[in-house]
């Protein structure tokens, strides 16, 4: 169904935490087809429900609507049946955040053409792709189209914990040069929760997009009724990101690891698959939660008369500085003989879904150290003026620094010519740069 090359599966699966460990080629440009719809919030743009409150949905577009999901249902539940999974009423029953489109919808509204390619012909690329539980290879073989999504969510967390922790002493790089988390997951720390919260939102917006692109046949486009204090005179409209059913699927499929296993309770084991499963719906639901409406002005020479308004997933950079706001915030947990996380200090209070939390502290991070998968700060640049992590007193962990003259080539003098480009020079700059000892 669509190429796959072993060795950057290799490479992504390697690089996700757990339950993320599966990824496929990516697709190239011209094989994508962009969305037309504008990436910015207009103006006038609403937020999303906070808790407390929901968007409803709209009714059944036709009689006929429900009869199509009972037979989507039946065929779905003979597939899952063949997969070894229990069926299920009309699909996988999952809630969105704050209860909100809590009724029991299916992953595949559309019916299946060709079930039996869900099972037959996904076992080889199913059974290729390391790291994943049985559950999840159940689910890669009944959803199989979803993978490269999956893949494309795990190249964009990897990104932005690169991004957010540039400055720090963890940039999310490893000793071993085949992943990119490694041995730092195997420690139940600030920096474990990150990744799994940032990998399990990047699910959540990669399915999204691709549900409103078209790329998968069991959604579409976001069927969220019209919010009630949208303006009377906009439409609602367009194609917006399907939020709610890559909120769906991301929790079934990232949780599933951490669920299948039966942990002695009150273990260190069940402590880490709690604080996993935590950390997981906190990413999920910063997706959720800055996801706005968008919204597009027409009229005679953009007077605006009238906008067409829809869902838009936000900036997934906007999702990375929301997560990182967590980790620095995040609480730390203790399992407790009921085999529930509860707070180490008790004048805090109880994180929410919403915040990340931890059961480890962290190492230092200062020294190269392949049992913590640490690689040391020696060689990082730093910054002499900062007083902040990445100051030379900070990351360099007390060690000193070393100043060289680096040249720096700048684009300058720039001016812009009718018509219609801008015209810079190239200009060149000796500067001071440190490194750690």
């Amino acid at each position: 169904m669509w190429g796959m090359r072993r060795e950057w599966m290799a490479e992504v699966s390697q690089a996700l935490p757990g339950a993320l460990r599966a990824a496929a080629e990516p697709r190239s440009p011209a094989e994508r087809q962009t969305s037309s719809a504008p990436r910015h919030a207009g103006p006038g743009a609403q937020s999303l429900p906070t808790d407390g409150q929901c968007w409803s949905r709209r009714a059944p577009q036709s009689p006929a609507e429900p009869r199509m999901r009972r037979e989507a249902a039946d065929m779905r539940n003979a597939l899952r049946s063949r997969a070894g999974l229990p069926p299920r009423g009309v699909g996988l029953s999952l809630q969105t955040p704050s209860g909100c489109f809590s009724h029991r919808r299916s992953l595949a509204m559309n019916p299946i053409q060709r079930p039996e390619m869900y099972i037959i012909g996904a076992q080889p690329v199913c059974s290729q792709l390391p790291g994943l539980s049985p559950g999840q290879r159940k689910l890669c073989q009944l959803y199989q189209e979803h993978m490269v999504f999956i893949g494309e969510g795990a190249r964009s967390a990897i990104k932005e914990c690169q991004h957010q922790f540039r400055q720090r002493r963890w940039n999310c790089s490893t000793v071993d040069n085949t992943s990119v988390f490694g041995r730092v997951m195997k420690i139940g720390s600030r920096e474990t929760a990150f990744t799994y919260a940032v990998s399990a939102a990047g699910v959540v917006n990669a399915i999204s997009r691709a549900c409103r692109e078209g790329e998968l046949s069991s959604c579409g486009c976001s069927r969220t009724a019209r919010p009630k204090d949208l303006p009377r005179d906009w439409l609602w409209g367009g194609c917006g990101d399907n939020v709610e059913y890559g909120y769906r699927f991301a929790k079934e499929f990232v949780d599933a690891k951490e669920r299948e296993k039966n942990y002695v309770r009150g273990s260190e084991e069940q402590a880490r698959m709690l604080m996993n499963l935590q950390n997981n719906e906190a990413g999920r639901r910063a997706v959720y939660k800055l996801a706005d409406v968008a919204c597009k002005c027409h009229g005679v020479s953009g007077s605006c008369s009238l906008k067409t308004c829809w869902l838009q997933l936000a900036d997934f950079r906007k999702v990375g500085d929301l997560l990182k706001e967590k980790y620095d915030s995040a609480a730390a947990m203790r399992i407790s003989r009921k085999g529930k996380l509860e707070l180490v200090n008790n004048r805090f209070n109880m994180p929410t879904q919403e915040d990340l939390v931890y059961v480890d502290p962290s190492p230092d991070y200062c020294l190269r150290n392949e049992t913590t998968g640490s690689l040391g700060t020696q060689g990082r640049l730093c910054n002499k003026t900062s007083e902040g992590m990445d100051g030379c007193e900070l990351m360099c962990c007390g060690r000193g620094y070393d100043q060289f003259k680096s040249v720096q080539v700048e684009r300058c003098h720039c001016k812009f010519h009718w018509c219609c480009y801008v015209k810079c020079k190239k200009c060149t700059e000796i500067v001071d740069q440190y490194v750690c000892k």
